[in-house]
């Protein structure tokens, strides 16, 4: 995420920037002249967002006058690899554009280094979650292709898998797969190796975590009962700020929704103020950033498996932050997973913000009012000017369902009970 000020002078000509990416308003045109995504075969998803926040003034209700906050342009990707490499090659292939986009920000000069210049605004997340760490973009598109040809086979030739047993099917179409990779028709590359360096960092931070929680648990444990205190304390007595949102945004919101299976969510606001709920923020993502890492299955984020790729990061500074993720479905739906899903986690990762309904020990109650909270959510959903998806029309579960297969058919001899399973993939 390369996070930059907008000089207010040029925001009407950023504007037009962004929207001559499109063909429409949320339909990117994959080869636009600034950014033509499609070319970044590392680039899974992407986005360019106005952080336009509208919220600012209801730190009101805690007593506090609305500070003036500078626009930010916010370009944000999910890629393969490293970062440099991956902004050494936007350079490379979209240089030109992007000083043209850039140049409308402040402390941005067309002599500048522009790798160097982006490197230096990048916003790391606090937490982030990947749905399945290792799958690549050629992954996905390879996956998608042995797929649409095992469809077809069978398709082409009903009569011929008639009858047949899975086990029987499964010997059929790996020999269809390997006869038309022998003929190029096919690709499917093997995986690449985890590189070293990554691989020693995530098991670093694997032991790192429990081993720092192991060393401060007696004070954790000491401090532990002051911390519910205060924390129930201020659950009771923090204003809500439940105001009607106005439908005129909401059918703006909806101009950029629903025009693929995949959706983009872009969401900001304020921290309620005082020490107490920046540390219970740090602690809270702290651990959704572990678990996503380290513990949850891939593929879900909880229950919920229709999340690619979701993040929280700071915006200039502690006092407010935004969320961005990409989900399959409509916000509605996005909206009732996570409360009935994983509401518990939902709760303890917003309700440090101004305005979320109201919780009950951190994890209880909150989401469960649900009109207040999908009113807190539409409030505080910003519009995204540019969104950008590698591989259109598939979701989530589309692409685990393609792993499992081609893994299938990389298996040479599967039982009865494998090869059902297998079969019904299909």
């Amino acid at each position: 995420m390369v996070l930059a000020v907008v000089i207010p002078d040029r925001e009407s000509r950023l504007r037009e920037l962004l929207a001559s990416m499109n063909h429409a308003p949320g339909r990117v045109d994959r080869e636009n002249r600034l950014v033509p995504f499609a070319r970044f075969p590392a680039l899974h998803m992407a986005r360019l967002v106005l952080l336009d926040d509208k919220t600012t003034g209801d730190v009101r209700a805690h007593g506090l006058e609305p500070r003036e906050y500078p626009l930010y342009l916010a370009f944000l990707g999910d890629i393969d690899g490293a970062e440099r490499d991956f902004l050494e090659e936007l350079a490379a292939k979209a240089g030109e554009g992007l000083r043209e986009i850039f140049s409308c920000c402040e402390g941005f000069s067309p002599e500048d280094d522009l790798v160097g210049w982006m490197w230096s605004h990048r916003s790391p997340p606090l937490a982030n979650y990947v749905n399945t760490r290792g799958r690549t973009v050629r992954q996905v598109h390879q996956e998608a292709a042995l797929y649409e040809a095992l469809e077809k086979r069978m398709d082409g030739s009903p009569e011929e898998f008639a009858g047949l047993n899975p086990r029987e099917v499964h010997s059929r179409l790996r020999k269809f797969s390997g006869e038309e990779q022998a003929a190029g028709r096919l690709t499917l590359s093997p995986e690449e190796p985890t590189p070293a360096g990554w691989w020693i960092r995530d098991k670093l931070h694997l032991v790192g975590m429990p081993l720092l929680m192991l060393l401060l648990s007696p004070i954790l444990l000491l401090a532990l009962p002051v911390y519910l205190i205060i924390l129930r304390h201020r659950e009771k007595t923090d204003p809500e700020v439940v105001p009607v949102y106005d439908q005129e945004a909401a059918d703006h919101l909806s101009e950029l929704e629903d025009h693929d299976v995949t959706n983009q969510f872009s969401a900001m606001g304020s921290l309620k103020p005082g020490l107490f709920r920046l540390l219970t923020t740090y602690a809270v993502l702290g651990v959704v950033d572990y678990a996503a890492r380290h513990l949850v299955h891939a593929g879900r984020l909880g229950r919920i498996r229709t999340i690619h790729f979701a993040r929280w990061v700071f915006v200039a500074g502690k006092e407010r932050m935004i969320f961005c993720s990409n989900y399959d479905g409509s916000v509605e739906s996005y909206m009732d997973d996570f409360i009935n899903k994983t509401g518990f986690g939902l709760n303890a990762s917003f309700s440090n913000g101004i305005g979320y309904p109201r919780t009950n020990w951190l994890i209880r109650d909150g989401c469960r009012a649900e009109g207040k909270y999908k009113e807190y959510l539409r409030r505080h959903t910003l519009p995204t000017q540019v969104w950008y998806k590698a591989y259109p029309g598939l979701t989530a579960v589309d692409l685990e369902r393609n792993t499992r297969i081609r893994k299938g058919l990389d298996t040479t001899n599967l039982s009865r009970e494998e090869a059902l399973e297998w079969a019904k993939l299909l």
